[in-house]
């Protein structure tokens, strides 16, 4: 007989392991199932995001920053360092030391909550069973009420430019160079990209990105994008746009490119190349053929508003749904559907899903572009602010950027937040907070905001949507 459950979550990952948890505590028998191993040969719960992606990428943007700021902000502030140098031991070694830190944290959350987890690969056979297949061919069969699909995504090969974990490297590769390449390429300018040709351009990569879009980061604002674009250009960062990669050959001086672009076609050699064109949902091996659960036509689990697959008990969540690829929205549907699952009243509102970049500055944005309001024909008003009147930003050294609200024309309601400088991956909670609550630009402008703070850029910004900007010309 298989053991019985009556929750089994499949993918440990923040979508996967967050709806275990909220499951457990409402006081369900829940198991979760991943196979993703660690460097020491064990389990390592939290998916791409704790393992590979957003914890061991933040370190690295960290710590890379520490180096830059050296030579290109301490002078200014009357410090002076010379011959500052990069042990890659310890710069790799502390990233990987914070990601099993997390990992392990997850563990001992499972422990706490009384979650049992299984470290294998999981299917989903017909009459919501799982079947978990261990590393050694092992396999055991469970069975569950409820089955939560949580595998999360992976990176896009392309063709002709083919992973080797070498010369040509995922997300994963790029975190673990042993020496800092002097040529980095990089295929695609969106959010891996960015932060990762960051990092490597900071510790003295000459670094180049090659991206297939006629403008530079289209799902942001126009403003914002502007002014990040003009920036990573003064930090060295090449950008080349309508630019498409045709061939990635590996040789023993690097990897040699061919793209086209708008002058015809280009070659670079680099020395490592980067390739960070987006992420599919993983669903390899996922599902027998019986089960019932269908895939869009992007190769996505199909699901409905509440995240059920139309089978009855099968749920699935996270990358492997709709929606944005971004961890929080997974970790909020799993919270969700797990309160779905207990009878309860889960919610998730995908009109205020922060983004954000961690690229120095940051960008942040919640809500509509103006340009999406424009083709939807929504009446609305526009207030600005830039760090360079915020006085806390010219005293960090860091007065780049701007915060742009966008509010209807007839009821103020907040419809979008854009920013671009330092602190926005914080700063944009606030603004998160007054869209869910329907707030309005006034709401915020009325909200006393404590001096000196980035935060006063908010403030002022929904003090500008009627002209009322105190720091600034209106």
């Amino acid at each position: 007989m298989s053991e019985t459950y009556d929750v089994i979550v499949i993918g440990a990952g923040p979508a996967g392991y967050v709806a275990a948890i909220r499951a457990a505590q409402l006081g369900l028998k829940v198991a979760c199932v991943d196979d993703f191993t660690g460097k020491d040969g064990k389990q390592a719960l939290g998916g791409t995001c704790l393992n590979v992606g957003c914890i061991p990428s933040k370190a690295l943007l960290d710590s890379s920053r520490q180096f830059w700021n050296i030579a290109h902000n301490l002078p200014v502030h009357g410090i002076s360092v010379e011959n500052a140098k990069i042990d890659m031991a310890t710069f790799v070694g502390r990233k990987d030391k914070i990601v099993k830190q997390f990992t392990g944290g997850i563990a001992q959350l499972f422990k706490a909550n009384k979650v049992t987890a299984f470290h294998g690969k999981g299917k989903l056979l017909k009459g919501n069973q799982v079947e978990v297949t261990a590393a050694d061919g092992s396999r055991q069969t469970l069975a569950a009420t409820n089955v939560i699909l949580a595998s999360g995504s992976v990176p896009i090969e392309l063709p002709f430019a083919k992973f080797d974990g070498k010369a040509i490297v995922d997300n994963a590769g790029a975190l673990d160079f042993s020496e800092v390449p002097k040529r980095l390429g990089v295929i695609g300018a969106g959010v891996i990209g960015l932060e990762l040709g960051s990092v490597w351009k900071r510790l003295g990569a000459e670094v180049t990105i090659i991206e297939a879009l006629p403008e530079f980061l289209s799902v942001a604002d126009a403003d914002v994008a502007k002014v990040a674009a003009k920036e990573f250009a003064k930090q060295g960062l090449t950008i080349k746009l309508n630019a498409k990669l045709n061939k990635a050959e590996v040789k023993k001086d690097g990897v040699h490119l061919t793209y086209t672009d708008k002058d015809g076609e280009q070659n670079l050699v680099v020395d490592k190349l980067l390739v960070a064109v987006g992420r599919r949902a993983y669903t390899a091996g996922l599902l027998a053929d019986d089960t019932g659960v269908k895939l869009d036509e992007r190769g996505r689990i199909a699901v409905d508003e509440h995240n059920h697959t139309g089978v009855d008990g099968v749920w699935a969540i996270g990358d492997a749904v709709r929606g944005p690829m971004l961890a929080h929205k997974g970790s909020e549907e799993g919270v969700a559907v797990a309160e779905w699952i207990a009878g309860k009243a889960g919610h998730v509102n995908f009109d205020t899903i922060p983004w954000v970049i961690y690229t120095e500055p940051e960008i942040a944005w919640a809500g509509k572009t103006e340009k999406e309001l424009k083709d939807a024909g929504i009446p609305y008003k526009v207030g600005t602010f830039p760090f360079a009147a915020i006085g806390r930003a010219v005293a960090m050294n860091e007065a780049i950027g701007q915060v742009k609200m966008l509010a209807h024309a007839e009821t103020d309601r907040i419809l979008g937040v854009h920013m671009v400088g330092p602190g926005v991956s914080e700063l944009i909670a606030e603004c998160v907070v007054a869209m869910e609550f329907k707030g309005s630009s006034e709401d915020l402008a009325r909200i006393v905001h404590a001096h000196p703070t980035l935060s006063e850029a908010v403030h002022e910004a929904a003090l500008s949507v009627d002209k009322r900007a105190i720091h600034k010309g209106n």
